[in-house]
This record gives C-alpha cells, structure tokens and sequence, in this order.
C-alpha cells in the first residue's frame, strides 16, 4: 500500500505552491510592464503544468497511487488553471464570460465528486478531463506571454487554443454530468 505523502503527491502539492507565485509574478508583470516577468511567470506555469504528468507517471509506474492523490491532482490543476484564468481576466487579457463558464464547471465537477466520495467512491480524471486540462495549459503558455517573440504576436493563438479548451471544458463537464447521473443517480 503506497503511503499517502509520496513523490508523485509532493509533485501535486508543489503544483498547488506555484499557484501564489504565479499570482505574485503575473501582479508584478502587470504592475512594471516587465518581459522578464512575463517569461518567468510563463515558465513556473509550465514547470507547474509538467508535474501534473510526472505525478501520474511516477504514480503509476511506481504503484503510489492513493485515495489523496486522486483527490489532489485534480484540485492542483483546478486551483493552477483557475487562478491563473483569473488573473487574466483582473489584467484584461482574457474576457470573463470564458472564465465563468470554466471555473463553473470546475466546481460542478468538483460538486459531483464529493457527492460521489460521500458514497465511498473517488472519481478519477478521465481523458476527456485529462485532455482539457493539456488544452487550457496550451492556452495559458502563449497568454502568459503576451509580448511578441521575433514579430509574433502570441496572444491570438492563445486566445484561439482558449475557445478550443473551453469547447473541451464544456464538453468534458457534460460527460461527467452524464455519467454521474447514469451511474449514481439512476441507482437511487
């Protein structure tokens, strides 16, 4: 049985630790107007998204999956994406509506989870959840940005990876809705 402070849950929680250095980073970027900062905050997003794949793969491979690990992975990701979507929409970079209706589905998600983890069961991501998450990720890299590299400007393929993610978002949050109904609420 793996213990539940592993390396691939110490991955996860230093995911969740990214999230007010990022935070931090985009405020200060914003508030100097500073490329530097621009990049930095870019790169610990990125270097925050790759645990979530070191995390499952060393889980995995190295038998350390566990009940808080299924809890955490999830949540780093949502407490990763969403903070940094809202702050975008705080420095003007990103509309609002997108990120209601991600971060609404994020906690009807995360709703349908403790419910279902109130009747002993945990709901692991699955690949449409798995693949919205890489998309949002690829989304936010070029967002982060946001100043031209070598004549290119970044943000619309940013903002166009963005409407594909929250197609995925909806989506994905529509499978879980339907499964969890097929499975748990018809069983009542």
């Amino acid at each position: 049985m793996a213990l539940p402070l592993n390396l691939a849950n110490m991955l996860t929680l230093a995911r969740i630790l990214a999230v007010p250095v990022i935070v931090v980073l985009l405020y200060l970027e914003h508030t100097f107007q500073t490329v530097l900062l621009a990049y930095v905050s870019a790169g610990v997003f990125v270097l925050a998204s790759l645990t979530d794949m070191a995390d499952g793969y060393i889980a995995r491979r190295q038998n350390l999956i566990t009940n808080l690990g299924k809890f955490l992975d999830p949540l780093a990701d949502k407490l990763l994406i969403s903070s940094v979507l809202i702050m975008l929409v705080e420095l003007g970079w990103v509309d609002a509506w997108i990120v209601v209706v991600i971060v609404c589905r994020e906690i009807a998600v995360t709703g349908m989870r403790g419910v279902a983890a109130d009747k002993g069961v945990v709901i692991a991501a699955d690949h449409f959840g798995k693949l919205k998450t890489i998309a949002q990720s690829l989304a936010l890299v070029p967002l982060l940005v946001h100043y031209p590299i070598l004549g290119f400007d970044p943000v619309p393929l940013g903002t166009l990876v963005l409407y594909l993610a929250l197609a995925l978002t909806v989506f994905s949050g529509g499978n879980y809705l339907y499964n969890f109904y097929k499975n748990w609420l018809q069983a009542e």
